[in-house]
């Protein structure tokens, strides 16, 4: 009998032991899965904390491969702003050039044309020293005044140039006017006070206040004829009356002494 507890209590205790081996191996193979497991999220973790470095890596990249094209956009447009640049910059020292060489032109068109409008003025003078002599004073001053102006530095080349062929035109448009003025003049050796009517350069006349006194300008002689006949004398101060614009334009008769051909 108690060999048979004996027996079975040995079995008891084998039992223990290998429940208790058995155990032992379940802990340490629990420990070893957590330990797997552990390791197993470490690593996730490790890979993922890795994945984010390289998104933000790559966002980065991007970022710099943006930023450089941009950039190239930016140099592209820079060269061709240069270039236009270079191309205004050429074409200013074009103009520069040719505006050099103008302003000596110029320079030598200066020296040129100041004795040339000095020759001007002495012809204008001399022309109207020979043509009917209508008014003298205010013809003479202006010839007097342009060479002045010739002679002043105060004064561009231009304007003078200028001045001296606006005294040409008003010459010329002396030939295309009817004037009125009064003046005084020579007649018989004394000086008297007349009224000139100027038609042109066709006839010079004068008339006396009274109208006792009539003339015409003789170019060919240069002097005054006195006029006799008794019809032009309304007629002559109709003419004076029209030019001062003191009656409406009409029809009058005038004498002309004629010219001789040289």
């Amino acid at each position: 009998m108690e060999t048979l507890i004996s027996v079975n209590r040995a079995k008891q205790v084998c039992l223990g032991l290998t429940f208790s081996v058995l155990m032992t191996n379940v802990f340490a193979q629990e420990q070893q899965i957590d330990q797997i497991m552990d390791d197993g999220v470490d690593r996730t973790q490790a890979a993922a904390a890795s994945q984010g470095r390289i998104d933000s890596t790559q966002g980065e990249i991007d970022k710099l491969i943006s930023e450089y094209k941009r950039q190239l956009k930016v140099i592209d447009g820079l060269k061709v702003y240069n270039q236009l640049l270079q191309n205004q910059l050429d074409a200013q020292v074009s103009d520069m050039g040719k505006l050099r060489n103008s302003i000596d032109e110029v320079a030598i068109i200066e020296r040129q044309i100041t004795p040339t409008m000095m020759k001007m003025l002495e012809s204008l003078d001399a022309f109207v020293k020979r043509d009917v002599p209508f008014l003298l004073d205010e013809r003479n001053d202006r010839i007097q005044r342009l060479r002045a102006a010739v002679q002043s530095a105060d004064i561009t080349t231009a304007e003078k140039f200028r001045a001296v062929l606006e005294a040409y035109n008003i010459e010329g448009d002396y030939g295309r006017t009817i004037e009125a003025y009064n003046t005084t003049i020579n007649l018989d050796g004394a000086n008297r006070e007349v009224s000139m009517l100027k038609i042109g350069r066709i006839a010079l006349i004068y008339q006396t206040a009274d109208r006792a006194m009539n003339g015409v300008w003789n170019q060919s002689t240069r002097s005054w004829e006195a006029i006799t006949d008794e019809a032009f004398r309304n007629h002559i101060a109709k003419g004076l009356q029209i030019a001062r614009e003191q009656v409406a334009p009409d029809m009058i008769m005038i004498p002309i002494v004629a010219s001789e051909i040289e």
